[in-house]
């Protein structure tokens, strides 16, 4: 699994006109192409009376399925842009879907690079941007006279919990950055003086702003 990498906030579209043609951008959230092919029908099916629906995707932990469509546009003008736009950004499993209502003008070659490019750009700022970075969750398992002693120091210690679970002791959950694992077993060895039982229960990717 990669410790992390970077994706959106959530799906997203939004309109742009440029010389009087509508450039709808929308962005998808997909973990494989069946789900990429999914999406790109259900846009084509929407938008079923654009002049153009363009596509570009990428997938894969190394990016190494990446599918792009001109959809009808001069080769080269519209999907490589949105693919370049993705890839510029590092993203990973993402797929945008261009639409254009022509509007009257002629881009030219140029001009279409450029407009589709920044109706790529109009998606993925509509869908923010955003870290996922693996954390482990590390259960602590500690006397009850102890819970208050941990509660303060993994506040000062800026560590996000999860969870508390109460029976013949007290079960913290914690969100541990995966690199950071060691660490945070010496730190609670050290508050507890040893009087604790930690285990990994579980690993989760969070969100954090790029």
């Amino acid at each position: 699994m990669l410790k992390e990498y970077k994706s959106l906030r959530k799906n997203a579209q939004k309109e742009i006109v440029i010389e009087k043609s509508t450039f709808i951008g929308t962005a998808q959230m997909i973990e494989n192409e069946e789900q990429a092919l999914e999406f790109i029908q259900a846009m084509k099916k929407k938008y079923y009376d654009a002049t153009h629906n363009v596509y570009a995707y990428v997938l894969g932990d190394d990016n190494n399925i990446q599918r792009f469509s001109d959809d009808g546009e001069p080769s080269g003008t519209a999907g490589i842009p949105v693919l370049e736009v993705l890839k510029k950004n590092d993203l990973r499993n993402i797929c945008i879907v261009v639409t254009r209502y022509f509007g009257g003008i002629k881009l030219g070659k140029g001009g279409l690079v450029r407009a589709y490019g920044k109706g790529a750009v109009a998606a993925l700022e509509a869908s923010e941007i955003i870290w996922r970075r693996l954390y482990q969750v590390v259960e602590v398992n500690v006397d009850y006279t102890l819970l208050g002693m941990m509660q303060n120091q993994l506040k000062l210690a800026e560590y996000q919990v999860k969870n508390i679970r109460y029976d013949e002791m007290v079960h913290l959950e914690v969100y541990v950055l995966d690199s950071k694992t060691a660490d945070f077993q010496n730190k609670v060895i050290d508050w507890c003086s040893g009087k604790a039982d930690l285990k990994i229960i579980a690993e989760e990717y969070l969100i954090e702003e790029c």
